[in-house]
Formats: C-alpha cells, structure tokens, sequence
C-alpha cells in the first residue's frame, strides 16, 4: 500500500539530487515576496497517476504552498484538462516544480499504458499483471500506477512471495528439488510459483505441487498446450517477451495471468505543462 511516508521517502532523495547546495537560479531571479498561483494542465489524453506525490513535492520546501486538486488519481485527461491550481510564494513552488510534474508524468505515463494494455484482453479471464522491473527507488510509486491503470501487481520485492526462475533450478538441482526444499522450510501459507520454458519442465512443476507455473518464452501455440496440459491444477502466468500487438493472442490460451515488465521499464510519459501567474 503506497502511504505518505513512502512517497516522503522518494521526495528526501529526490530534493537531495535536484537541488543540491541551492536552486541558484530562482535565489538570484525570484523576490522574496513574489507570489501567486500555477495551472498545471494535462497535454495530451491519457489516465491520471501521482497526483498527492505532485501535491507532495509542490508543498515539500513550505507548507504554506496550497495546491487545489480539481482531478484525482484515475481520472482520464485531455489536452488541456486543467489538474491541480498551486498557490503560493513562487520560490518554494519554482524549486519544486521539477520534481513533482516529473513524477505525474511517470506515474500518468504507466497507469495510462497499462490502461490501454488491460482494455485489449478486457474480455478473457486472464489479468494483466506487472514485474520488478521497475526505476530503482520508485518501485511502490510505479507498481502503485499500474493498479490505477487496471493491472495487478506481482511481488513487491523478494520477500513478498517465492518465485524459482532458471537459475534457481540450477542452483538447487532441478525443479522438484527446488520445490521440496521450500516445502521443508518456508510456512505453508506461501505459494510457490516455478518458471518452465517446456511442456516437459511444466510436467515436472505440476509433480512437485507447484502453485503457480509461469510459463516463460513461450509460443501461444505452446501456451495453449500448456493450458491442456495443466487442466486447471496451478495457475498459469505468461511471461516473457509480451507485447500489446499479441496480448489477445496470449490471453485466448486460457492462461490466468499475463505479466509485463513493459508496463514499468517502457512505458512512455504522460505530457503535462505548469505555468504561473503573478
């Protein structure tokens, strides 16, 4: 759940990178007393993600700034759907400006994506689902957008659920080997999930009581196989290599989830622009 004292926790580091000893220019240009208000409008179409971090950042150096939100997360924008009205001494708001529409427009930028992605398999049963592979240090504020946008989140981190990939299984001796150590020693209330990149690994996992099969690399005319196979015994997740050009193609094999690392690492950012006035 992303609260108040994670996104604080990205604005310490981000303030720390942005303005360094002093934001040099607004000291030297900006009167003391200079104040006002700034329109923060939308640019382009999109679905809108990361309005209280924005709200955050513009109110982080001085909590006398007020920001009036006139849309919340969630909400479609246009071409100049005016979002949030931010009033206030404009050094403060100058200083901070930077940060806070950078993070709007990540955020928008992948809830909008991940919107457009989940509306093309939005009649099969499959769900589209994100990966860890996201901007270091914005991992909640990015998985965060991704449900804003209509998609589920994979693990947080590593401790938030077992997932034995490739190397795993070699390191452990294969995968029956892999699922019974965990057997042994992780709590019962864990399910395991094991990749396979063959039918035959997939009958291996479904052997040794595999929860969850992720089904990597693989054709849709495999996947389909694999579902037959699988006949309903662990939850099949697709992965690897998905696209929004064959996302219906995957989904029709029946599989119950579809995992992209595409909605964080590649997503492009949603256009907004902020302009004050005296």
């Amino acid at each position: 759940m992303l609260t108040s004292y994670h996104i604080n926790e990205v604005l310490d580091r981000a303030f720390r990178e942005d303005i360094g000893a002093g934001d040099l220019t607004t000291i030297y240009t900006v009167p003391s007393n200079a104040a006002g208000n700034g329109r923060l409008l939308a640019r382009e179409k999109g679905l809108l993600a990361g309005v209280n971090a924005a709200v955050a950042a513009f109110c982080y150096l001085d909590n006398s700034v007020e920001c009036e939100c006139l849309l919340s997360d969630g909400d479609p924008v246009e071409e100049g759907s005016l979002v949030m009205m931010v009033n206030g001494p404009f050094k403060p708001i100058l200083s901070s400006e930077r940060i806070a529409m950078n993070l709007l427009q990540r955020l928008s930028g992948i809830a909008t994506q991940t919107a457009r992605w989940a509306e093309e398999i939005k009649d099969y049963p499959a769900r589209l689902v994100d990966t860890r592979k996201t901007t270091p240090g914005l991992r909640l504020l990015e998985k965060y957008a991704v449900r804003i946008g209509g998609g589920l989140n994979h693990r947080l981190a590593l401790d938030g659920g077992i997932l034995i990939k490739e190397n795993h299984i070699t390191a452990a001796g294969g995968i029956g080997e892999a699922v019974r150590s965990i057997r042994n020693r992780a709590p019962f209330t864990l399910r395991i999930e094991v990749e396979v990149t063959s039918l035959e690994e997939l009958e291996e996992a479904l052997d040794a009581g595999a929860d969850i099969i992720m089904l990597d690399n693989m054709k849709p005319a495999l996947m389909q196989q694999a579902v037959e196979l699988n006949n309903g015994r662990a939850l099949l997740e697709a992965s690897g290599n998905i696209t929004r050009q064959h996302l219906k193609e995957v989904a029709s094999t029946g599989v119950d989830f579809i995992s992209c690392g595409a909605l964080t690492h590649s997503s492009r950012v949603l256009d907004f622009s902020f302009v004050l006035k005296r």
